[in-house]
């Protein structure tokens, strides 16, 4: 019986995260309905609604959200009263509201779902039976339903933004570690072409992670912009990190690469297998080092886990230069390729690659 209940629960107790983001979304609708039907005549509905369209997992995104909501609904109403005073509701009235509330939520730079959801709210406002009261009321009950949204955002998820940071870049690093040491193990064991390509298709599995983490450090520096509970220079600092660990996970995929094409014109001598292998390991370890001391207060950055790993690739440079006449030219390159991308891992575990903090986004 027990086993059962185990069993039973499991699916459950495996996302516990995403049962408490439901849950809260689930009570900020009902909550909102209740407010919003006490506060207004029949306001509760279109306050559930909004509501359930705002809520995010973290009060930074629900409150940007929340306030395009407001706003667009806002021009939204004003838009579709004088609208359908001019041709009724119907098409032209409708779609001049979609295309302006478009607009707007371009303007505010709003992501993909509030996109939509600004342009959906504001036809809620201008519904059938649309007058001057009746859009004021439902416009105070989008307020009322995206207020709500932002209160109940702050129990959605148990961290914080720079502590859901923290766990993407804690769980991208552990990867790659395990990818890096799973490659080593392999090459001591003379790897196939089938484990090559196992690699590689794990090591774009990583970079397709890269606009989580991305994403997610933007939202933690945005937050401490306004918050004052989030120091901003933590936010930066981890953000650093974040691009940190997104540089290091490119030269990860790459040595997948370099070796699933190494694999494909012939097998390495053994020799310089085992120098690969030695030097994967020890980046590694030194991914798995930095991990470990990614914090919200963590403020230094210990070269020595960077310089050890330098000294590897340059030690794995020299025995491939000894080694020149054993291979092709062309897997030469691939192996002096894999020594250069460790080479570049040390430098963003260490934070000193010019890349980090001198490239700025093209708007």
């Amino acid at each position: 019986m027990k086993r059962w209940l185990k069993k039973l629960f499991k699916p459950f107790l495996d996302r516990k995260i995403w049962l408490r983001q439901i849950t809260v979304a689930a009570l900020a609708a009902a909550t909102a309905w209740l407010v919003g039907d006490s506060l207004l005549h029949r306001g509760g509905l279109v306050a559930a609604i909004v509501c359930s369209l705002t809520i995010r997992i973290s009060i930074h995104k629900s409150v940007r959200e929340g306030f395009g909501q407001i706003v667009g609904t806002a021009i939204g109403a004003v838009v579709a009263l004088i609208t359908v005073n001019l041709f009724h509701f119907g098409f032209i009235s409708i779609a001049t509201t979609m295309l302006l509330c478009a607009v707007i939520a371009r303007a505010l730079h709003l992501d993909e779902v509030a996109s939509i959801n600004v342009p959906v709210t504001a036809l809620i406002v201008m519904g059938p039976g649309i007058s001057e009261n009746t859009a004021v009321s439902r416009l105070l009950s989008t307020l009322i339903g995206a207020t709500i949204a932002i209160i109940f955002s702050y129990f959605s998820h148990p961290s914080t933004p720079a502590g859901r940071t923290i766990e993407q870049i804690r769980s991208i690093g552990r990867k790659s570690a395990k990818l890096l040491s799973d490659i080593s193990n392999g090459l001591r064991l003379d790897y196939t072409q089938q484990e090559a390509g196992k690699w590689l298709a794990r090591g774009r599995q990583l970079i397709e992670m890269i606009p989580s983490i991305r994403s997610q450090a933007d939202e933690a520096t945005g937050y401490a912009k306004w918050s004052p509970l989030a120091p901003l220079d933590e936010a930066q600092l981890l953000a650093i990190r974040a691009t940190a660990m997104e540089h290091t996970v490119v030269q990860v995929r790459g040595i997948a690469r370099a070796l699933f094409d190494a694999s494909i014109e012939g097998d390495l001598p053994e020799d310089i297998r085992r120098e690969i292998s030695t030097a994967l390991q020890a980046a590694s370890h030194a991914i798995t080092s930095k991990i470990d001391s990614v914090n919200e207060k963590f403020q230094f950055v210990d070269v020595t886990i960077a310089d050890d790993l330098r000294i590897q690739a340059k030690t794995l440079s020299n025995s491939l230069l000894e080694h020149n006449e054993e291979i092709s030219h062309e897997q030469m390159l691939r192996c002096m390729t894999i020594a250069s991308n460790i080479k570049i891992i040390s430098d963003s575990l260490d934070e000193s690659s010019p890349a980090l903090g001198e490239i700025e986004d093209e708007d």
